[in-house]
Formats: structure tokens, C-alpha cells, sequence
């Protein structure tokens, strides 16, 4: 019965490539708009995960796969997202705005004993849909327009498992595979001449990297507990193939590119792509009642080749404080009251330098966890759903202002699928 479930998720990855996520302006350059690795719940928390062991036995924190102590039962997500992205520029004052759905999650988590959880799951890492065109009136009259366009992305599979040392402390690791296609391509032309001159780069990426984690919770007075979390994702293992052509052409309609001359053509390969990561938090909270916790990330800036030249991101980091409560989960007269309320925030100084300004991203969360009524308290299977209101970039340097209101909602099952029965 495991094999009908791994085998969907692994697949799911890949039909899920084609699909069309919308993005920023600002996933033009490198790998494209990078998505946070969490779920709708962690989400609804500002990000919270590291210092975030669930006090259920229904859910899998893939962000801390130390933080499973009290998963008990098989957990079967499934989650989409709804973006919706409302740009400025003070350049011509123009405006835009952007929406997009997509499956931003499917996994499967089960105990295999009291002290080891495992699970395995597929997630979008980053994305790249963009289309920008200029034109400049030179000196002359002529008239030049330039044309920056690209897609694709990139997709992650992920397995997890942790291991309960002690009733206090465990130890976790996560193995992730990231693959995808990124296409970017520079057209430019003038009114004077016939053909058009373009710079194309296309990025073939297989690779993988490994998280290692670490999860501590002191019992407190008051059935209060005290959460420390870390976590270390190494490097790239693996490789992105690139190609960069630079040729010109002409199109006919209905037709693709003809007489086509290529100028120059080189092939590289390189291993910078995904950074190192570190993430530490903390958190306190009361058993089955409320959770408050902080964290703090920092993302190794990296080097990648974009239009066939090195594009440098920043060193990074992001802030986060979040939590959740619930009124009283064992209140059967009152459905309100066994529902999950959560809160959080976070501000990012983001890893995108341009014109010698940062672009930077401060959100503000909140979400829900409804149970199914006919469940009882120790299943919580239930509908999840999460809120983002955001900020991001700034109309400086002739820059762009990123409003953004993303809507999130997640299913999960939770029962014990794969204890073997013994009475029929």
C-alpha cells in the first residue's frame, strides 16, 4: 500500500513541470521566483518550522524533519495556491497585475516506529514566467526595442526521516532532488535593420542536496514546554547544464525562427545553484492550547550564469514570528472551538541586488485548520487554509513595487493507515 502512494507523488513532480506560475518581474534573473519549502500550516505562521514540533499526532514537518516526535498517525497532504500580484513602476507609471493557481504540495508521512517517522514529498522550488519589451528612440530616429522573455522552473522532491533519541531530543535528515528546465532569452532589433540580434541561455538542472536537523523540547511547569530547532542544508552535489547562443534571425509569420546565423555558441556546466542554508529558532507553548515561536535564516549568496554571464546573488536572511492556538480542542458543542487559529510575520532582506538597491520582502500571515466534524480529537483530519498580504521591492531607482495577497488551502488526511490489524 505504500507504493500506491510514493509512486503518485513521484509522478506528480513531473506532470506538474508544465505548470504556469505567476511571478515578479524580479524572476527574470537567475534561477526565477524561489518558493519557500512549507506547508500551509508552517506558511500560515510566518514561516515558523524550525522550533515547531505539532502537539498532534496528524501532521509531518518537512521544513525540521526533527520535529515529528508525536506524528502518529499516516498523513496524506495535498495543497494548492492562489498568487495574486499587483505591480508599480514610477517609470511611465506603469502598473500591472498578475494571478496564478497551482499545486504547491503532495505528501505522504507515517510512523514506522515510536522514535523513527519518515516522509516523502513534492514541492515547485522556483519558477520563471516573464515577458518584458522596451523601445528607445536613439539620436538618428531609429527606433531600437529589446525583448527579455523566459519560463520554466524548477521542481524538488524531498524525503525525511527522524529519529527520537530521547523523550527530549532527536535528530532528523532530509534528502532533497531538484529538477526542471529554465529558459531565458534576450531579443534585440532597430527600425533600420532586417534582422534580430538574440541571446539565448537554457539551463538543464539535476541536482540534489541534503538538510540536516536537530529539534529539542523541555517539559515546564503548567504543561508549558520550551522548543529549541536547527537546521544546516548543505550545497549542490549534483549539476545544471547550460547552453548560451548568441545569433541573429528573422521571424516569418506562422513560422519559427529562419536564416538563422549563430555569432557564438558555448556550453558550461556548474554545481552553484541551490545555496547553503542555516535556520535556528525557539519557541514556547502550552500543551494543546497555543504555540509561540521565532526563527531566523540565512541563505549563502551563489553565482549563477544568466544570458551567458555570471549573475551574483546576495547573502540573505529572513526573520520570523509566528504561532497558533486553539480555544479548546476537546469542546464537541462548540465546532469553533476545536478549530486552529494561526498567526505570523516575517520580513526578508532578499538575495536580488539591483541598481544598488535590495529588494526586500516583509509579509504578514494567518490562517485555520478546520477539523471534519465526525472526526475525533485525536485524528484532526481537515481542511487547512492560509492568508499572505505582502510587500515587495521598492519604486526607487526606477525600480518595482510588488503588492501581493496569496491564498492557500490544503487537505490532509490523517489515520493509521498501516498498522496492521489484529482482528478482522
Amino acid at each position: 500500500m505504500k507504493k500506491l502512494f510514493v509512486l503518485p507523488i513521484i509522478a506528480a513532480g513531473y506532470l506538474v513541470n508544465a505548470q504556469s506560475i505567476g511571478n515578479s518581474p524580479y524572476a527574470a534573473f537567475g534561477i526565477g521566483d524561489v518558493k519557500y519549502d512549507n506547508t500551509v500550516d508552517i506558511n500560515s505562521m510566518g514561516g515558523v518550522s524550525t522550533a515547531y514540533i505539532w502537539d498532534f499526532n496528524n501532521s509531518f514537518n518537512f521544513s525540521n524533519p526533527a520535529a515529528n516526535k508525536n506524528l502518529g498517525l499516516t498523513s496524506f497532504k495535498v495543497e494548492g495556491t492562489n498568487e495574486n500580484n499587483f505591480f508599480k513602476s514610477d517609470y511611465n507609471d506603469a502598473s500591472s497585475t498578475k494571478h496564478s493557481t497551482y499545486l504547491s504540495n503532495i505528501s505522504l508521512a507515517f510512523p514506522v516506529s515510536p522514535k523513527v517517522k519518515f516522509g516523502i514529498g513534492y514541492q515547485p522550488y522556483s519558477s520563471k514566467k516573464y515577458e518584458i519589451v522596451t523601445e528607445k528612440k536613439e539620436e538618428n530616429g531609429d527606433i531600437t526595442a529589446s525583448s527579455f522573455r523566459g519560463e520554466g522552473g524548477l521542481n524538488m522532491i524531498q524525503a525525511a526521516l527522524s529519529y527520537q533519541i530521547s523523550p527530549e531530543f532527536a535528530l532528523g535528515a532530509r534528502s532533497n532532488f531538484y529538477f526542471g528546465n529554465l529558459y531565458d532569452i534576450n531579443e534585440v532589433t532597430a527600425s533600420n535593420a532586417e534582422l534580430i540580434n538574440g541571446y539565448e541561455t537554457r539551463n538543464k538542472i539535476k541536482t540534489f542536496n541534503f538538510t540536516l536537523a536537530s529539534a529539542y523540547q523541555k517539559a515546564l511547569a503548567k504543561d508549558k514546554k520550551l522548543t529549541f530547532g536547527a537546521t544546516y542544508t548543505f550545497g549542490n552535489t549534483g549539476q545544471m547544464e547550460s547552453t548560451f547562443k548568441n545569433s541573429t534571425y528573422y521571424y516569418v509569420v506562422g513560422q519559427n525562427k529562419t536564416n538563422e546565423s549563430i555569432i557564438e555558441e558555448r556550453a558550461s556546466e556548474d554545481k552553484n545553484l541551490i545555496p547553503m542554508e542555516v535556520s535556528v529558532g525557539a519557541g514556547l507553548g502550552k500543551d494543546g492550547k497555543w504555540f509561540a515561536g521565532t526563527q531566523v535564516d540565512y541563505k549563502k549568496g551563489e553565482t549563477v550564469q544568466y544570458l551567458g554571464q555570471p549573475f551574483a546573488y546576495q547573502d540573505s536572511y529572513k526573520i520570523s514570528a509566528g504561532g497558533w492556538f486553539i480555544p479548546n480542542y476537546n469542546n464537541f458543542r462548540s465546532y469553533f472551538s476545536r478549530v486552529t487559529y494561526r498567526y505570523g510575520a516575517y520580513y526578508e532582506k532578499g538575495n536580488l541586488q539591483l541598481n544598488g538597491t535590495d529588494i526586500n520582502r516583509f509579509v504578514v500571515t494567518g490562517g485555520m485548520h478546520f477539523p471534519f466534524d465526525s472526526n475525533s480529537a485525536s485524528r484532526m483530519s481537515g481542511i487547512d487554509l492560509g492568508l499572505e498580504l505582502g510587500k515587495r521591492g521598492t519604486l526607487e531607482n526606477n525600480l518595482i513595487n510588488q503588492n501581493f495577497i496569496n491564498l492557500r488551502i490544503g487537505i490532509n488526511f490523517a489515520d493509521k493507515w498501516f498498522n496492521k490489524r489484529l482482528y478482522d
